[in-house]
């Protein structure tokens, strides 16, 4: 049984980690408006940029550029796997790191060759042990300031369409946790590379109507594509600041709560075991007395 001084000690321990995760919580909570904000707002460009692809895609038909398109072959698979850069955020890394593994083994399982591009040291971390042999790359986030990433979105989107015009993979594909709400982020997998409109983009009904392009819709794609690229993986990291913060805040309530329990708890423990040991003394003192 500990000691009245070992329980006192741990009361304190646990008090100060209480204060620690209370104010990770209020820090999450706060990040978590801004970055919720800029997720939000990135949806409807994002959504436009793909409703415009399944436009043009459609009128272009086979013809289209090689980013659309494709080499022709399936063969190589490029999977892009998107976590933040610091852990303390409950599931948050180890369910889109599951996501991938998944994806992985079921590439592999098919015969393709595959090969991993992380965005973000947890990701990296978590997959290094099962897959460090496919790892061709590493994106660190560690120095994006104020939650503006379209700097890095746009290298690694540049960085993706050369491996692919210079024949490194066939197929891209991105991993990422899409923000739901505060309780809910979702593992998500969207193809990148070709390039494909999601199914909920909206299509423009031409009526009846012959459109005639200048200049030509493999010249407009020539330019949008690489732009929608950059547009998806920005979405996807501003997706996954946001469900990084929630899952953080959450988290912290919870280990607050816990921490409260366990201090309830110990306390208890603590003035029992006190207890005990005063009754212990009186029946010393009065069996001392009695004895005299």
């Amino acid at each position: 049984m500990p000691s009245l001084k070992d329980l006192k000690n741990r009361i304190g321990s646990v008090k100060s980690t209480q204060k620690i995760t209370k104010a990770m919580q209020m820090v999450a909570a706060a990040k978590l408006k801004r970055a919720q904000d800029a997720a939000t707002a990135a949806r409807p460009y994002a959504m436009r940029m793909a409703s415009v692809l399944a436009n043009l895609s459609a009128s272009a038909g086979a013809g289209g550029p090689k980013l659309l398109t494709g080499t022709g072959s399936d063969q190589t698979h490029l999977v892009v796997v998107m976590t933040a850069e610091r852990g303390l955020a409950g599931g948050f890394n180890a369910y889109t790191a599951k996501l991938a593994r998944q994806t992985i083994k079921e590439l592999q399982a098919e015969g393709k060759t595959v090969k991993v591009l992380t965005v973000g040291k947890k990701g990296r971390e978590q997959l290094k042990r099962d897959c460090e042999s496919l790892f061709v790359g590493h994106v660190d986030l560690s120095g994006v300031k104020g939650g503006d990433f379209t700097e890095s979105a746009i290298a690694l989107g540049h960085s993706l369409t050369k491996r692919f015009d210079d024949g490194e993979f066939d197929v891209a594909t991105l991993i990422y946790s899409q923000f739901k709400n505060v309780l809910s982020q979702v593992p998500t997998a969207q193809q990148l590379i070709p390039a494909a409109a999601p199914a909920e983009a909206e299509t423009v009904d031409l009526g009846g109507a012959i459109y005639r392009y200048e200049p030509s819709e493999s010249d407009i794609l020539e330019t949008l594509l690489p732009r929608y690229i950059n547009t998806q993986l920005l979405s996807a990291m501003l997706e996954s600041a946001a469900g990084e913060q929630a899952s953080r805040m959450t988290a912290m309530d919870n280990a607050t709560r816990n921490a409260g329990d366990m201090i309830n708890s110990l306390s208890l423990q603590y003035n029992r075991a006190r207890q005990a040991q005063i009754t212990k003394e009186l029946i010393e003192i009065i069996s001392g007395a009695e004895a005299l």
